[in-house]
């Protein structure tokens, strides 16, 4: 019996001390990548400059062109996270005022995204490897159901999130593979000529009045960002497209520009902009905003 008491012990020991062991290499070599997405991005940079931000979902990622607001002499960039939330949205906003981020505009998609305040795994990964050194990610979680659990727990975080921040992404910044998460000023357009579902059913999305996106409001008022906030176009072929109208009837402020662009020759899926159906959305929000 005290033969099993001490080799438990002893397994318990090489368990923790392995596991504080990988949490500190795992934390010592991601937190140091600055170019591979756009959250390690603006927490390793500061005092940027820009006359226009847009932050949101997949549907401003992919429906922003940046270089339209350049031509015409705007500094813009897209931070557009597929695949995020408001939750998301709204912390990296924090980070980036808190370093020293001068905007002038901020263009915020949010259509879909109000209808929940939940995190998204996959965005929410890329945020893991500095919540303990950072007390504005940390705050930002501490509701968070498995808070404990990520930030106590030593190296947890690593295996719940391993597919974002697992053995490969380690690998991938040890060898410096590059992405393209930065490549035309954020913008990722969606040039493949073969469509994704051109069928969508919304119908069950209901919109709420969304603390994150309050918060978003909040942090503008407070440091001078101009905000403007838009809905982005989806396929006619979509069920329930009056939850835009529902929207707006919540937050009068969002501006509807669901059907701005309709044809599905500029779609590449049902909620996606291809490249030439994002250039005539940007330059409609272009010509209406800044022009």
């Amino acid at each position: 019996m005290k033969r099993f008491f001490k080799y438990t012990i002893l397994f318990f020991v090489i368990l923790i001390s392995a596991s504080l062991f990988l949490d500190v290499l795992y934390t010592a070599i991601i937190s140091n990548s600055s170019e591979r997405n756009k959250v390690e991005n603006v927490i390793h940079t500061k005092n940027k400059k820009f006359d226009i931000v847009f932050m949101g979902t997949s549907r401003a990622n992919n429906h922003f062109v940046t270089k339209v607001f350049e031509d015409k002499g705007f500094k813009a960039f897209n931070y557009g996270m597929s695949g995020s939330h408001l939750f998301e949205t709204a912390l990296l906003l924090k980070l980036m005022v808190a370093n020293q981020y001068e905007i002038k505009n901020l263009v915020l998609e949010a259509d879909l995204s109000i209808c929940n305040e939940k995190r998204d795994e996959g965005t929410t990964a890329r945020f893991m490897p500095y919540i303990h050194r950072n007390d504005i990610i940390k705050k930002h979680y501490e509701n968070e159901a498995d808070f404990y659990q990520i930030y106590y727990l030593p190296f947890y975080r690593y295996i719940k999130f391993d597919n974002k921040i697992g053995f490969r992404e380690l690998s991938d910044v040890v060898l410096q593979k590059p992405t393209n998460a930065l490549h035309n000023k954020g913008y990722y357009p969606l040039i493949s000529n073969k469509k994704g579902n051109m069928k969508n059913n919304i119908s069950s999305l209901k919109p709420i009045r969304n603390k994150y996106y309050e918060e978003i409001k909040q942090i503008c008022k407070q440091n001078n960002i101009k905000l403007t906030v838009v809905m982005t176009p989806m396929c006619e072929n979509t069920k329930g497209l009056d939850y835009f109208n529902k929207v707006q009837q919540l937050y009068p402020e969002i501006h509807n520009f669901e059907n701005v662009v309709t044809n599905d020759k500029y779609f590449a899926s049902c909620g996606h902009l291809n490249n030439e159906g994002a250039r005539i959305y940007s330059m409609y929000v272009l010509q209406n905003f800044f022009l």
